[in-house]
């Protein structure tokens, strides 16, 4: 029976790990760094470890969900990471969101160690990460693919195979990157309601019955930009100005026109200076409505 690492328990890695460990016949290895981070795992069949280099010595295939591309190349690639242990796994997955170019050199990297990769980055909220209900886009040669499809589905209702290995990060931030447009959008229609003299509520609940429907007007509006409510310990501007970030160093390498997702950016930056940061991204309308009125 395989047996399974997982690296990166935070708030999507948590949950994440939570359904594997449930659902896997096998043995579950999770690892953080955090002590807190790892104990709340102990109620569940997971095999907790102390060293990361305990899931490289045991495990068959090991899924990653970090930060970013950095803890990423440095788990894998760094002075203690995956290449410097005796014994290494057939298969690492990535679950984080990172850069395309980061996708392709820890393939090449690990390719070259006899290691298959997969960059397989998941969508939708925390919520969906408890129930087991993430899309996950996966970037994989066709092989590899068969072999993890089952995995991810202790993860996810929406599986994808995209393409080769970098397809899977593009979709994901694509995904993002429209979603976080939107919400700026969003935001920007309610602040105008509210000095036109109309309830944004009620301009809410009309669009999402016509052409400007989308997911963020139906979810990220009315749950938390109407009520005003950005809760900590879910994803703060911060995630959204690294994504926007790699996706923009790929538009400008490419040349390749990205004018909104610039204004985006420079808006979820301007959200971290206003003391957003470490709350829910749908922060901005806050930054929306006072650059307004200044």
């Amino acid at each position: 029976m395989t047996t399974i690492g997982f690296i990166g328990l935070g708030v999507m890695g948590n949950a994440m790990c939570r359904n594997v460990a449930s659902k896997h016949a096998g043995s579950v290895l999770p690892f953080d760094l955090s002590p807190e981070a790892r104990a709340r795992l102990d109620d569940t069949e997971a095999r907790i470890v102390s060293h990361v280099s305990e899931i490289w010595e045991l495990a068959d295939i090991v899924l990653l969900s970090l930060p970013g591309g950095t803890q990423v190349e440095a788990v894998c690639l760094g002075p203690d990471g995956l290449l410097v242990s005796n014994r290494r796994p057939a298969a690492v997955v990535d679950l984080s969101t990172t850069s395309v170019a980061t996708a392709r050199k820890l393939e090449s990297a690990l390719n070259s160690h006899g290691i298959a990769f997969a960059d397989a980055p998941v969508a939708r909220t925390r919520e969906a990460a408890q129930k087991g209900e993430l899309s996950i886009m996966v970037g994989a040669p066709g092989e590899l693919y068969t072999q993890i499809e089952p995995i991810l589905r202790y993860m996810g209702t929406d599986i994808m195979h995209v393409g080769a290995v970098g397809s899977g990060q593009f979709a994901k931030l694509v995904n993002n990157a429209l979603l976080d447009v939107n919400v700026i959008a969003i935001a920007e229609a309610i602040t105008l309601a509210e000095k036109a003299g109309f309830d944004p509520a009620v301009m809410i609940e009309a669009v999402s019955k016509g052409s400007g429907d989308s997911y963020a007007l139906r979810h990220h509006a009315i749950k938390s930009m109407l009520p005003r409510i950005y809760p900590e310990q879910s994803f703060p501007p911060e995630y959204k100005i690294k994504d926007l970030s790699y996706l923009l160093e790929l538009a400008k390498d490419l040349r390749s026109p990205a004018r909104s997702m610039e204004l985006a950016l420079g808006y979820y930056e301007e959200t971290v200076a206003a003391g957003y940061g470490g709350r829910y991204f749908t922060a901005v309308r806050e930054v929306i409505a006072e650059s307004g009125d200044s």
